[in-house]
């Protein structure tokens, strides 16, 4: 089995950690102009040349969950060979974890508490009440599936939307343009877990955020393209929305010149809700491979048609 292998973000190391869990494997970095005979691809935002054209592969595989990158270079991979992504490998844990954090805060008003204290202002707030917090989850696949069981756990009520209809046990959900709306309208905190497609790019616009109620909480852990900056900044601004997590943006690492550093009431983190962990997820690719090459289905399939 012949694989080659290119990451962004980490030439070598994890190329490395897949050779040790499949010994019997030649797996190669890729370089410009490697041209040669491969079986499997595993990739995280490669060159266009890697993939362009490469009728010989049985399958590429994405090395994360967001396939944004991945699938910019839909038409330069043949249409015959799949595209597999990773499922959660960690991820979901993490994701849950990030947004527990950012809701909890904001329901139990710790971030007023946060910026009080810098003024040295004792202001004891009156407990909230869980049932009259409802936490809206835009995107119901894998992570905003693990998102759901997690703020249920917690006892917050949960509603959900996705482009298409979808039933989860619990949760009230809503699907398509009027549904978001009704969605966001319903909710005091939203969290956005989306893929990044042709019809989610800017879905948090002004007109949008603006059905969500006063003073309610934005937390994006998806990707920064859902989300138009300007009218963020401005519904913070003006005290419509009472605050924002964000953990991804249009421009990563966020420029310093950003108001987003300066705007009132936003928690910012360096895209870190959920990383991969390598040993899960190359356990997850190895035993993809494997399935594969016995004939066997696999899980995690990209729609090239939806985008994700």
């Amino acid at each position: 089995m012949k694989i080659i292998y290119y990451n962004a973000f980490d030439p070598k190391d994890h190329g490395q950690l897949f050779q040790q869990r499949m010994p019997d494997a030649e797996v190669r970095l890729w370089q410009a102009g490697d041209v040669a005979p491969a079986d499997y691809a595993l990739v995280w935002k490669p060159p266009e040349a890697m993939l362009a054209g490469r009728n010989d592969l049985k399958a590429v595989f994405n090395l994360g969950a967001g396939v944004d990158a991945i699938m910019k270079l839909d038409d330069q991979i043949p249409a015959h060979v799949p595209i597999i992504r990773l499922e959660d490998a960690g991820m979901g844990e993490q994701m849950a974890d990030y947004v527990s954090h950012a809701v909890l805060g904001y329901f139990r008003h710790f971030d007023q508490y946060r910026n009080e204290t810098t003024q040295q202002k004792w202001l004891p707030k009156w407990p909230a009440n869980k049932k009259d917090f409802h936490v809206a989850v835009l995107g119901l696949g894998v992570l905003g599936s693990v998102i759901v069981e997690r703020l249920q756990y917690l006892n917050f009520p949960v509603l959900g939307w996705s482009r298409t209809q979808k039933m989860l046990p619990g949760v009230t959900c809503y699907s398509g343009a009027d549904g978001l709306k009704q969605c966001l309208a319903s909710a005091s905190a939203v969290v956005s877990i989306l893929p990044l497609t042709e019809q989610t790019i800017h879905l948090l616009n002004r007109d949008t955020m603006s059905h969500m109620k006063r003073g309610a909480y934005l937390i994006n852990v998806g990707r920064g393209a859902h989300i138009v900056e300007a009218d963020l900044l401005a519904l913070l601004q003006n005290g419509h929305l009472g605050g924002a997590t964000l953990d991804v943006f249009q421009n990563e690492p966020l420029p310093l010149s950003h108001p987003f550093w300066k705007a009132p009431n936003l928690n910012i983190t360096p895209h870190i809700s959920a990383q991969t962990l390598l040993d899960e997820g190359n356990a997850q690719i190895v035993t993809k491979l494997q399935r594969l090459e016995q004939g066997l289905p696999v899980t995690g399939l990209i729609d090239r048609q939806k985008g994700y």
